[in-house]
């Protein structure tokens, strides 16, 4: 009995801490959708994401500009370059990335807004605790709001505010730890030859602001 009673009492201490600021794993694999407040762009797709290789891969489809669009990014930070890939017609177009890597992270610096349950509290498995914090973008031009799982750092929703496109919204699903194709972080075959040309202004959505930096 008294060791129940202990076992209670440092459950309840645990959920009592404070939140602290984290960092999501280094590897994660999943389904995102990303919208805009203005309405320019509503995509769902696939995401891979490596913070050890500074490497992330956006398969989506979606509108923009009320036109269809299917695009396959592949972002190598470390190498500062970006590839839209066609696998359709084995083309690849080669862009510089003008932008840090931004690791999937709770800043330092960041607000706690609320710890809530996702779903229901009623019973086990019924519901999901995250943790939602606000700040300032790195370059102050605006706020952010990141909610995350208090247990792992799973990335669950990321809100930020941009001057063109008003508030983007990006949500995670299906998040899986690990990388199950590390070649979908590599160029295939078909980019050897590609040559540089100029960044698209709407892929800056895509860019560092999902993700903010510890």
């Amino acid at each position: 009995m008294r060791l129940l009673v202990l076992l209670t009492c440092l459950l309840a201490g645990c959920l009592a801490q404070k939140p602290h600021p984290c960092e999501s794993p280094p590897l994660l694999t999943g389904a995102l959708t990303v919208s805009t407040q203005n309405e320019k762009l509503w995509t769902y797709g696939r995401y891979v994401y490596d913070a050890l290789g500074q490497r992330i891969r956006l398969m989506e489809m979606g509108t923009y500009e009320n036109k269809s669009v299917t695009y396959d990014l592949l972002a190598l930070y470390r190498e500062a370059t970006v590839y839209e890939i066609s696998y359709h017609n084995r083309t690849c177009k080669k862009k510089p990335l003008k932008t840090n890597f931004q690791p999937l992270a709770i800043p330092k610096d960041a607000t706690l807004l609320a710890q809530v349950v996702l779903g229901s509290s009623s019973g086990p498995g019924e519901g999901l605790l995250v943790n939602t914090w606000t700040g300032d973008l790195p370059d102050k031009t605006g706020k952010y709001i990141n909610t995350v799982t208090e247990f792992g750092c799973i990335p669950i929703a990321t809100s930020y505010q941009t001057s063109e496109y008003g508030w983007a919204v990006t949500s995670f699903y299906n998040n899986v730890m690990g990388i199950e194709d590390p070649g979908l972080l590599n160029p295939p075959d078909f980019c050897t030859d590609a040559e540089m040309m100029e960044p698209t202004d709407f892929l800056s959505l895509f860019h560092g602001k999902h993700w903010q930096s510890s």
